[in-house]
């Protein structure tokens, strides 16, 4: 009990710095809890979590991606064409369009940002971890970026590349500009986002509000984001009013007031197509219909959730099609039967653990149960996250559980590595950890990713995805969850599958103030 009621004061003590509860509702600040923060901000390196966020509302990019999908819509762009070849893109910028000092945003503040990504030598270099993925390199499949007046920025390429415009869209191609001499530690880059950085430090960032945004002016006068910990130091904050959002690195144990979106990362199965016995397809269709979504729900918990498909919702392209995980054990063992598979033949299952956030040994031992009932035996190994990657790479486990992103909301980004034989070499490069090889499923995610009219794209992936289903080299698992803990007072919040919400649409209805968080 008495740590239980330290660990409150501490949280209200650590917010106390907020205001008292009488006046928050009046000054129309949101209030935005985490468990742990970072203390600078730069949108290139900050993938996914909190710093990812706050980049969100302080920085543009060229592109931005609608809410809740990952369509792309205008942004500090307000219209872009690509040439016949595919090898040149042209964006015409907004005008009028400032950073938070007041400089007028030029072509040439664009190429100064793109170019940091990809220019070590830069004066504002990221060493963003992301962009060689994005981009196939560094500068990849990026020629040139140029000012082609004051307005308009043209990018050649060195191939066609349609995911260009998605990846763009990206935060680390956010457009910045340094900040004066002078400015506080942890704030080296402006932005002309809908919010400016009035304070930053450890565990704590507070916004203003921008008015004339191109996007309209935001809703709320002023966000502060702080560290609170964990779910048991948030609740109390958030019945006191101390904030209106928390964010939990997990799923919440408690669900009034929670809510969630499917993001962009799944867990998968890959079967080692190189080896015995997942060189036969019908053993590989026996699996995916002895798999059970319900015992998998179960492993999973909260913080995820079972995907009968190859791309999650949240990423365009994606083709419903018939249940690839049927629970059928029945099945399983009159396929494994038609192709002579010895009873009890012996498998490994390594599991790559990305991170905390979900049980993979559950969600094995969720794979391994129906197996067995099969008439499989498969041996389940867990090691360190580095080991068990270097032994997936080199082809030796027959299955792998692994995690995967669809970066920037493109299907590229997951079908592509996953499935061709680019990524099949056994090696440190290797990420196909199926050693999958189909030309024709090469030719089909080739092409879609080279033409930048989307419908043609949309019915290429369709294809390959019913290629994929047809073969399975890979069973998609789970697709993991983002989740915040909301008071009823904050409307208009919309989560996003890339996990960085937009706050400028948010606000706070007085009204319901009183109330505790529910829904």
């Amino acid at each position: 009990m008495r740590a239980a009621l330290a660990g409150i004061a501490s949280a209200v003590l650590m917010l106390g710095a907020l205001g008292p509860a009488s006046t928050r509702a009046q000054d129309n600040t949101l209030r935005v809890g985490f468990a742990s923060m970072a203390s600078e901000l730069d949108p290139a390196t900050a993938l996914e979590g909190p710093v990812s966020l706050i980049a969100r509302q302080v920085f543009d990019t060229l592109v931005q991606l609608s809410e809740g999908t990952g369509d792309v819509e205008p942004g500090l762009a307000e219209r872009w064409s690509v040439s016949r070849d595919g090898l040149v893109w042209s964006f015409r910028l907004r005008a009028g369009v400032t950073f938070h000092d007041g400089t007028p945003l030029t072509a040439q503040h664009v190429v100064d940002s793109l170019d940091r990504d990809v220019r070590p030598n830069h004066p504002l270099a990221s060493g963003a971890t992301i962009v060689p993925r994005l981009l196939r390199g560094t500068p990849g499949v990026l020629r040139e970026v140029r000012a082609k007046d004051l307005r308009t920025v043209d990018i050649r390429l060195v191939q066609p590349y349609a995911p260009l415009l998605t990846v763009l869209a990206h935060p680390a191609f956010s457009i910045v500009l340094a900040a004066p001499t002078g400015s506080p530690a942890g704030m080296r880059l402006l932005g002309t986002g809908p919010f400016s950085i009035a304070e930053i430090g450890p565990g704590r960032v507070a916004l203003n509000a921008r008015t004339r945004h191109w996007r309209g002016n935001p809703r709320l006068a002023h966000i502060v984001f702080s560290e609170v910990g964990d779910e048991a130091q948030a609740r109390p904050a958030l019945d006191a009013q101390q904030l209106h959002v928390y964010f939990p690195a997990a799923a919440p144990t408690r669900l009034d007031g929670a809510i969630s979106i499917d993001s962009w990362r799944i867990g998968y199965l890959a079967l080692q197509t190189e080896r015995d016995p997942f060189k036969q397809v019908k053993v590989r269709r026996g699996v995916a219909a002895a798999l059970d979504p319900g015992a998998i729900r179960t492993a999973l918990g909260q913080r995820a959730a079972p995907l009968n498909a190859f791309l999650p919702k949240g990423v365009w392209g994606r083709r419903d099609g018939p249940l690839l995980m049927s629970g059928d054990v029945g099945i399983a063992r009159r396929l494994f039967g038609e192709t002579g598979l010895a009873p009890g033949t012996a498998v490994s299952l390594v599991i790559i653990e990305a991170d905390k956030g979900v049980d993979q040994l559950k969600v094995a031992e969720a794979i391994r149960a129906p197996l067995t009932a099969a008439g499989l035996t498969v041996t389940i190994v867990s090691q360190a996250p580095e080991a068990a990657l270097s032994q997936a790479r080199r082809g030796e486990p027959e299955m792998v559980l692994a995690e995967a992103r669809a970066e920037a909301g493109d299907p590229h980004f997951l079908l592509y590595p996953l499935s061709t034989s680019e990524g099949a070499t056994k090696g440190p490069n290797a990420v196909n950890f199926s050693f999958y090889r189909n030309s024709s499923l090469d030719d089909l995610l080739v092409r879609a990713s080279q033409l930048s009219f989307r419908p043609e794209r949309q019915r290429l992936y369709s294809r390959a995805q019913a290629v994929l289903a047809e073969e399975l080299p890979w069973i998609p698992i789970y697709v993991r969850l983002y989740w915040a803990v909301v008071r009823p007072e904050v409307k208009g919040l919309r989560l996003h599958p890339s996990g960085n919400a937009r706050l400028d649409r948010v606000w706070l209805d007085v009204v319901d103030s009183a109330s505790p968080p529910g829904r």
